[in-house]
């Protein structure tokens, strides 16, 4: 591609609502452009840089034995009531109507209708096992876009379905998904954890997320010092092992007038706050339900809906906790009339403060012997510095940006959709599937977290717009004019994807443009052609070096095979 005459632009300085850095440099550099909230275009280089991501992730697809289709992204609403997900997916799907007052959504997932495909043609255990999979837009009506591609409303996923006949089928399946994920991210060159998640909405018996490592991102991984322990937050178990060998003692009721806050009772009282139990007063399903945790951990909600076997819990309205006896900012478990869910820790705890269900009062020196409860379970949060479930090391936090996940759904969707085949001995059973996705736009927007510098964007050869540019230092010069153009059709008739500058613009604006965009090799001709020398240097090196151009052109050709390996 020769940039004069063609559609290029870049800014110079940041753009002013994109609070990620590659956001920003996307931006910048010309690859993406804001239409609205949550909302892009992606313009010519950028729209490269995405079909090179798409062309890696069809290769280990095609080669893993899936075949890929095309769902459309216009379905009628009914799909998704049938399995129920239209309350479960609620106001993040667009909803919309056709002329004959028809209901339909724009598909934000397609597991309904990989379900029907796969129906069309299973009738026998001989028909399975077999995995679709696509490369196509989703739609979610995100409230909160942002972080660029990170967070948005429309974005193209590779979703993929395996259909097996039993849990060993599925193992099997999972497995080499798995294995073809490893071979994307790994010749994408990302900086990866795969970490155990929450099946949320999806449904299933086992989630696993790849993670981009990054210092952004919506997800909180946390992971171990010593071994390669590594869990969503929402997910990872807190360990204790904590001994406590007070002696118990008499439960007493003080005064704590206007001390609402588990800081302020712990201030008022000189105690600590790993002596306190603080309550949650939930609504979970139209019914007050009061959990309660050590006062220095977090509430997971993630995994209070899993002890409860629910899909969402909120906060309690004033007239739900009107309907118990419950006293907001001194609630405790002692007589508490309502259904009570402690976490596993307080099983351990002794002599700690709690409220007392009397406005401007709390009990001290409680232990479980002075109140009931009706659940127990892990409903907190890991901190850093906890113990690792998987080895005993210490747990620290890196933020991720969720760029793949693998799931075990089960029979939930071919039992709803009536998916099933006839086995060995003619009995009906239901379709065993598994659903497996990677957010396409994401990849790109994590390579950029991790690779970039002062100057822009640092891309692998495999996906960069182009691998080499050419600068022309003086276009007005003929004779630099004639040998970059006899470099661009060398490299060219290689296969090598070569770009050369050639506008009538300052070599330093050049430079930056292509540092910008990422170009991992720059070849500069400029006034030693005359002595037939150019300079050559690598984006990710400091200095050039000066080569003949038979020379140059053999580096470039021997660099680009050594590192497309």
């Amino acid at each position: 591609m020769k940039l004069k005459g063609s559609y290029f632009y870049t800014l110079r300085e940041d753009a002013k609502d994109e609070e990620s850095i590659s956001g920003n440099l996307l931006v910048r550099a010309g690859m993406i452009k804001k239409v609205g909230a949550g909302i892009y275009m992606y313009l010519p280089l950028g729209l490269r840089i995405l079909d090179k991501i798409k062309k890696i992730v069809k290769e280990e697809m095609d080669n893993a034995g899936a075949l890929e289709l095309l769902m459309p992204s216009l379905i009628p609403t009914e799909y998704y009531e049938v399995c129920g997900r239209t309350k479960l997916l609620g106001n993040s799907m667009f909803n919309l109507k056709d002329r004959f007052d028809k209901p339909y959504v724009l598909g934000p997932t397609h597991e309904e209708l990989f379900t029907i495909a796969a129906k069309s043609m299973v009738k026998s255990y001989k028909d399975l096992p077999f995995t679709l999979y696509q490369q196509a837009d989703k739609f979610r009506d995100e409230p909160r876009p942002r972080y660029g591609l990170i967070r948005v409303r429309e974005f193209i996923m590779k979703d993929a379905y395996s259909f097996d006949k039993d849990e060993e089928g599925l193992d099997l399946s999972y497995h080499k998904m798995k294995d073809a994920y490893n071979n994307i991210y790994n010749r994408l060159q990302i900086n990866y954890k795969i970490v155990k998640a929450d099946t949320g909405v999806m449904g299933g018996s086992l989630s696993e997320e790849y993670q981009a490592v990054t210092d952004i991102g919506e997800d909180c991984l946390v992971l171990c010092d010593k071994c390669d322990y590594a869990s969503n937050l929402e997910v990872s178990e807190v360990i204790s092992n904590e001994k406590n060998n007070q002696e118990e003692k008499k439960l007493e009721l003080v005064d704590t007038p206007n001390k609402k806050t588990i800081e302020e009772v712990c201030d008022y009282l000189k105690i600590s706050i790993k002596d306190t139990v603080k309550a949650l007063l939930m609504n979970v399903s139209s019914e007050l339900v009061v959990f309660f945790i050590r006062g220095d951990r977090e509430f997971n909600e993630t995994k209070a809906c899993k002890l409860l076997g629910v899909n969402e819990i909120s906060f309690a309205t004033d007239k739900l906790i009107s309907k118990s006896n419950a006293v907001a900012g001194f609630t405790g478990p002692i007589n508490l009339n309502t259904k009570i869910v402690i976490d596993k820790e307080i099983l351990n705890m002794k002599n700690f403060c709690c409220g007392a269900n009397i406005e401007g009062k709390h009990y001290i020196n409680v232990n479980l012997k002075d109140f009931k409860y009706d659940v127990v379970g892990d409903i907190v949060n890991v901190k850093e510095n906890d113990i690792c479930p998987k080895c005993g090391g210490s747990l620290y936090f890196k933020k991720g940006i969720e760029i793949g996940n693998l799931f075990k759904l089960g029979t939930k969707y071919s039992e709803a959709l009536g998916l099933t085949y006839l086995d060995e001995k003619n009995l009906s059973k239901p379709v065993i599937m598994g659903s497996y996705g990677i957010g396409v736009g994401r990849i790109l927007a994590s390579i950029i977290e991790q690779n970039n510098d002062e100057n822009g964007i640092i891309l692998p050869l495999n996906i960069a717009p182009f691998q080499v540019c050419i600068v022309i230092v003086n276009i007005k010069d003929e004779k630099s004019c004639e040998k970059a153009n006899e470099i661009y059709d060398e490299l060219t008739k290689l296969g090598i994807e070569v770009l050369l500058d050639d506008r009538d613009e300052r070599v330093g604006i050049k430079f930056k443009d292509m540092d910008l965009i990422g170009i991992p090799i720059r070849i500069t001709v400029g006034s030693k052609i005359e002595n037939d020398i150019v300079e050559v240097k690598l984006r990710t090196k400091k200095d050039f070096e000066e080569k003949q151009v038979k020379e140059a052109v053999t580096f470039v050709k021997e660099y680009i095979k050594e590192n497309l390996k």
